[in-house]
């Protein structure tokens, strides 16, 4: 388990691994803030904004960090909302990846 997940980085992951325990992910949940929840094994969060240009800044600002590391959420974008949601493709669950990019997005 990674102690810090701020200072991780994500690795391609091209499958063959098994995804997280529901106790890890369980565990990785207690490091980010409030807000995270899982949820049908994908790990989300709803983030709201005074209005769209600043949705769109903070979108832009996520999009910007997910490409640098190599590993993209879903982002549902509306008028002041902003639903992420992370999970790994390739092995049809939770990695270390998805907490390490919560938390990243935690700190914009």
């Amino acid at each position: 388990m990674i102690h810090d997940l701020r200072k991780g980085h994500c690795v391609p992951c091209e499958g063959g691994v098994p995804p997280l325990t529901p106790e890890q992910s369980a565990t990785y949940l207690t490091q980010l803030k409030d807000g995270w929840d899982l949820h049908e094994g994908r790990l989300r969060r709803r983030f709201n904004f005074p209005d769209f240009k600043a949705t769109m800044v903070f979108v832009n600002k996520v999009a910007d960090l997910a490409e640098g590391e190599g590993h993209h959420p879903d982002m549902h974008v509306s008028y002041g909302k902003v639903l992420i949601e992370l999970w790994t493709h390739a092995i049809h669950g939770l990695s270390d990846n998805d907490f390490i990019i919560a938390s990243k997005i935690d700190a914009l």
